[in-house]
């Protein structure tokens, strides 16, 4: 991870658009605020609820995102989705029309972060963090500088890495954009891990997409595994141990092997946002005539997972949703059916 000294010297270009500011401070948000703050020496924040231990630390609360639109020249959004992003650039009313060719400064209501901007000499570079549809974070770009006159510009730069990423400075972050903006981002953005430019704007959400179509089949495939070992009579604990130094070793069975071992999937990081990827993911192969066999069969997994009120647990709730669907185990040493594979009812 590279040093606060090392950071502020490469962010000097970001700097002179103005402050840095966030909006989003849950659990991936505040302790990349946090490293943004060290890295950086100021911050500007806005938000529902107010975080004093940040401001205490140095950061500046604003009352409203039009207050913190007027002090920042790049803003990083870490939200859930587009209709939040929405709402905090363009005011609580705003509503996505559809087409870019129809958004002008008329549709910038006073009480967002776009309103502010616009009373300030300058321009706005928005940093977004959340995972969305690449196309909608493509029309929300052509959005942004319709309204503007091109002086609000956006980046997308979904994160990878979880909150123990965002804790120790170390995430991924996909982005997607022009080389100039792009350039900004990365020195703002690099005290929070790795930024890297991926292409136009857009490339980071698909990037994204690849990488929660990998997470979502590892998961599923760590909490199969687990079941079927503990069905068989094997201590899953010392098997993953073994497996680890081989070929199915991975950030994610180091992260999550203590859960799938210990049944333990208290929320963390919850399965329902996979559901929301792999659904990006769908419209990304989708627009690229991709036949891809895996993404079904992942989006229904996923989607059962949250229809049984699972949703909001951690993802290694793969492992409840496996052996809760099979029923009580068979005897291990049994001999199977004749077929030698067990169908579950709702298979399709």
């Amino acid at each position: 991870m590279k040093t606060p000294e090392s950071v502020r010297t490469e962010s000097t270009a970001a700097l002179m658009l103005g402050g840095i500011g966030v909006v989003g401070l849950g659990a991936m948000g505040e302790p990349m605020a946090r490293h943004l703050l060290a890295a950086h020496g100021a911050l500007h924040l806005a938000g529902r609820t107010p975080r004093p231990q940040l401001v205490a630390a140095g950061a500046t609360w604003h009352a409203t995102y039009r207050e913190l639109g007027a002090s920042v020249g790049a803003l990083l959004l870490m939200l859930p989705d587009l209709p939040q992003a929405r709402e905090v650039l363009f005011g609580a009313d705003s509503a996505d029309t559809g087409a870019a060719e129809t958004v002008g400064a008329s549709q910038i209501l006073p009480d967002g972060v776009l309103a502010g901007a616009l009373e300030r000499d300058g321009e706005l570079l928005v940093l977004l963090g959340s995972t969305s549809s690449a196309p909608g974070v493509r029309r929300l770009g052509a959005e942004l500088e319709a309204a503007t006159g091109g002086r609000v510009r956006l980046v997308d730069a979904p994160v990878s890495g979880g909150e123990d990423g965002a804790i120790e400075g170390t995430l991924s972050i996909m982005m997607g954009g022009g080389e100039v903006d792009c350039g900004h981002a990365e020195s703002v953005l690099s005290a929070c891990g790795s930024p890297v430019r991926l292409g136009p704007l857009g490339a980071g959400q698909v990037a994204k997409a690849c990488n929660q179509l990998v997470v979502s089949a590892t998961i599923l495939a760590l909490g199969e595994a687990t079941v079927l070992a503990e069905r068989s009579g094997l201590d899953a604990g010392a098997m993953w141990d073994l497996l680890e130094g081989g070929y199915a070793g991975s950030r994610l069975l180091n992260t999550r092997k203590q859960r799938l071992v210990e049944h333990n999937d208290s929320p963390s990081g919850a399965a329902k946002y996979l559901l929301k990827d792999l659904r990006c993911a769908g419209e990304v192969a989708q627009a690229t005539g991709t036949d891809a066999p895996l993404l079904p069969v992942l989006e229904r997994t996923f989607s059962r997972i949250v229809e049984a009120g699972l949703g909001e647990r951690d993802m290694s709730v793969t492992r409840r949703y496996v052996e809760e669907r099979s029923g009580s185990p068979r005897t291990p040493g049994i001999e199977s059916p004749k077929s030698g594979v067990r169908i579950a009812q709702n298979d399709e």
